[in-house]
Parts: C-alpha cells; structure tokens; sequence
C-alpha cells in the first residue's frame, strides 16, 4: 500500500497543468496516508480524469458529472478554495 500511495501523491504533484499541481498535491499530501482503501481507489480514478476537465469542475465553472468520484472531487474542491483563502 505505500508504494501506492507515493505513486498516487507523484501523480498528484505531476499533472499537465501546473494549477492541478496545486490543487492536488496539498491534498493529497494532507489526505492521502488517512484514506480507506476504498477512497483510495476513487482517488486513483479521479486522477484518470483531463486536467482541463477536473479544474472546471473544481473551479465550478462546470457542473461535477454524477457517478462514483463526484464526492471526491467536490471534497477537493472545498479543500482547495479554504486553502486558498488563507
């Protein structure tokens, strides 16, 4: 399990967009050795997702599609906007 979540938290610190960069590598770097395995796994699906597409859906520019990482990505989002307000 550890050496999944090192790989997870690279993928997190190493997106195609430097803002998912820092949208994900803080959470994951706070949230991930916590995780039940079981949100584990929808963390690895989320990190599937365009980049493009997970920064609209954060940024609320775009509704969060339904389906199994709708609560993660929204968890995230509210992460990242706290975050960002300090």
């Amino acid at each position: 399990m550890d050496d999944r979540l090192k790989r997870l938290s690279m993928r997190s610190w190493r997106r195609g967009m430097k803002e998912m960069d820092l949208i994900l590598g803080p959470w994951s770097d706070a949230n991930l050795k916590n995780l039940p395995q079981e949100k584990v796994e929808l963390y690895d699906l989320l990190l599937e997702e365009n980049d493009q597409d997970l920064l609209s859906w954060m940024l609320g520019q775009r509704p969060i599609p339904e389906g199994p990482i709708a609560p993660l990505v929204s968890e995230i989002a509210v992460f990242a906007r706290e975050r960002f307000r300090k």
